[in-house]
């Protein structure tokens, strides 16, 4: 539902989450003259360099949570992570506090078993197949059925950690292990999906407004490694009919969970080209990170779109610039300080951009940075982003 008074403008936000996406949505809010606080359970996250104020908690804390937000009374809320004490959310909200979108859908989509027993049970939304396990052995009960290989992962975790593809029984107990090592919080269930064999994986950036119609954006194609994303491009190339299918389970699905702003909403494409199944994978509540392509590839980025719609303005067209991709940049090893080298080569060619997220601290395969590029097409911008993600070196500081 709608906040009790539509937010003014400026108002402040509490983004609990400060990390590179954060920090956009921050960037976003200070061109709208808002105030900015930035949270996150470390100091010098990315978002806390641009911030009015900054808090470090540990965010899984409800108490350490409920304290920071009755302390700041901000105008609204904007949980930018998965790993956030939500029934503290749940509690705030029923104080009166704001939360994008609400503190219900945060708490469905941070769990792997509740939105997906929501999208598959509830709304009948095509998914893969699948079945939870508490045990190995439960796991390897419940993989069978569906069919060698699998995909196991923790119901709560990010960023793809404790997810392995699983090729047969002999292989269980280590998917079994890293699942519980990757989980995020106490719990040991795990879901075992049927492994799709797929074209194309999309996000759909969908804008859910407290009034006016719900808008999407290009589909962007994306690539992921490790269960993390590595590389994505904008408008992908899908037909009109699977289009219109992701945009009315994306629409189906985001105003079951209501509130504003904007969701990436995942889905695989399956099947003969031509004739492709879309499959409802996963939602975030939130900007999304294969979205980072919209900073070079849309009129209005998926950060602006999100401040617009938590709060109220206007959005009158979401327009493509033309083919564009992004690549990320990663650590290959630990550093306590970071620096970049390679800076200028990659920026010499027209049409490409670099984000530096300016995290602290480098660690193998951490995502540090991101380069963008426009092209002809979309093998022209693919070729450029990689090209000048290719020229940035991750060093100590």
């Amino acid at each position: 539902m709608a906040p009790a008074h539509p937010p003014r403008v400026p108002c402040t936000l509490m983004l609990l989450g400060s990390g590179e996406l954060g920090k956009e949505v921050a960037i976003a809010a200070q061109r709208l003259g808002c105030r900015v606080i930035a949270v996150d359970r470390y100091a010098g996250a990315p978002a806390m360099a641009v911030a009015h104020a900054v808090e470090v908690i540990p965010m899984t804390d409800p108490e350490a949570l409920k304290a920071v937000v009755r302390r700041h009374k901000p105008d609204l809320v904007i949980p930018e992570i998965e790993a956030l004490a939500v029934d503290a959310l749940v509690e705030l909200e029923a104080e009166g506090i704001t939360v994008i979108p609400t503190a219900r859908a945060t708490a469905i989509t941070m769990n792997r078993d509740r939105i997906r027993d929501l999208a598959a049970a509830e709304l009948g939304l095509r998914t893969a197949r699948y079945a939870y396990a508490d045990s190995a052995a439960a796991l390897a009960a419940a993989a069978a059925p569906l069919g060698w290989p699998v995909v196991v992962k923790p119901v709560m975790s990010s960023s793809g950690k404790g997810q392995s593809v699983v090729n047969g029984p002999d292989e269980v107990a280590t998917a079994w292990a890293a699942a519980q090592a990757g989980a995020r919080g106490s719990g040991t269930r795990v879901i075992v999906e049927e492994f799709l064999r797929f074209s194309l994986e999309i996000t759909l950036l969908t804008v859910r407004q407290w009034e006016g119609p719900t808008l999407f954006c290009p589909p962007i194609g994306h690539l992921q490694e490790r269960g993390d994303y590595q590389c994505s491009w904008q408008p992908a190339a899908m037909g009109a009919a699977q289009l219109q299918a992701a945009q009315a389970m994306a629409r189906q699905v985001t105003d079951h969970l209501g509130g504003a702003g904007l969701f990436g909403v995942e889905f695989f494409l399956c099947g003969p080209q031509g004739a492709e199944e879309v499959v409802f994978s996963e939602l975030s509540p939130r900007p999304h990170d294969t979205g980072l392509v919209t900073l070079i590839g849309q009129n209005l980025s998926e950060f602006e779109l999100h401040l617009r719609a938590v709060l109220g303005l206007p959005i009158p067209a979401i327009r493509s610039l033309g083919p564009a991709a992004s690549r990320v940049v990663l650590a290959t090893a630990t550093h306590d300080q970071v620096a970049y080298g390679g800076v200028a080569d990659a920026l010499v060619h027209p049409d490409t951009q670099l984000l530096l997220f300016g995290k602290p601290e480098a660690r193998p395969h951490r995502r540090m940075g991101v380069a963008l590029a426009l092209g002809a097409d979309e093998a022209d911008a693919r070729r450029k982003a990689d090209g000048a993600a290719a020229c940035l070196r991750v060093g100590p500081g």
